[in-house]
């Protein structure tokens, strides 16, 4: 297998490039990874300019020559280049798998509501950090090389189609032509550095969005690195999340291995 990366949003480091490379050299010697020169590349908060990243973006997924797509990182900026890149994706695209999570939600949602290859919520390319064992990145490359049933969120069992999102970037995709039709579909959400109050507020919007409404059901992955509120707000996440769900008129499912921290399990959108 072939992979490339590409960086919709921030960019990353030569390092980290180098410690996945060899990591791969260790782990799956086989198999090659390409880091596109664009994830490299700075101006201001992004990995390059709107135009270059699109660039980048559309002729990895558009080259026969890769087998799948992971992304390098998050951190804000792929939902500008929806619009650019989405359109212009041919034959090949289809065919590919295409793996991150966090701001990358954007590129799996869109994807998924055009039916455009496979998209996996799943560790990113630089999450190899120093003096790291590699079980998150591990679990990533194991699902993407050899289906390894391992490494996915273990509710997946239960064979009902699924999918993954950062809140805040699900409550963004609400109300655009990039969310996907999630009709009978377990919703997964996580959330990294959000206040309660900000998660409570998010999670009014999935309750009362039409587009939404049809789900199977929700299920809670990390609240992670959460701010303290000025007085304590009273409620736990979980709390949060099981109200508006009875007030949505769906199943609170429980908790899921997903999210920003190293138990990021994989789920591939859909049914497996």
């Amino acid at each position: 297998m072939r992979i490339g990366v590409v960086a919709p949003g921030r960019a990353v480091s030569k390092e980290s490039s180098l410690r996945m490379a060899a990591f791969m050299a260790l782990t799956y010697p086989q198999h090659e990874i390409v880091f596109h020169p664009q994830c490299f590349m700075t101006q201001g908060h992004f990995a390059g300019s709107d135009d270059v990243r699109a660039a980048a973006f559309l002729e990895f997924a558009n080259d026969p020559a890769f087998d799948a797509i992971w992304f390098a990182r998050g951190g804000y900026g792929s939902n500008r280049i929806l619009d650019m890149v989405i359109p212009k994706l041919g034959p090949a695209a289809s065919a590919k798998t295409y793996m991150g999570f966090s701001d990358m939600g954007f590129l799996l949602g869109a994807l998924y509501a055009r039916r455009i290859g496979h998209p996996v919520h799943a560790s990113m390319a630089s999450g190899l950090g120093m003096n790291d064992s590699g079980e998150d990145v591990g679990w990533a490359l194991g699902w993407l090389i050899d289906r390894d049933r391992r490494a996915l969120e273990p509710s997946l069992a239960d064979g009902r189609p699924a999918v993954a999102f950062n809140l805040s970037i699900l409550s963004a995709l609400i109300g655009t032509k990039w969310l996907p039709d999630l009709t009978d579909h377990v919703l997964i959400v996580e959330e990294v550095s959000e206040a309660l109050y900000r998660i409570d507020r998010m999670m009014f919007q999935v309750a009362h969005a039409t587009q939404l409404k049809g789900i199977a059901g929700i299920r809670l992955g990390a609240v992670s690195d959460v701010p303290d509120n000025d007085v304590d707000f009273g409620e736990t996440d979980e709390q949060i999340v099981t109200r508006w769900c009875r007030d949505m008129g769906v199943p609170f499912l429980g908790r899921a291995e997903v999210g920003h921290v190293r138990l990021n399990r994989v789920v591939p959108f859909g049914v497996l």
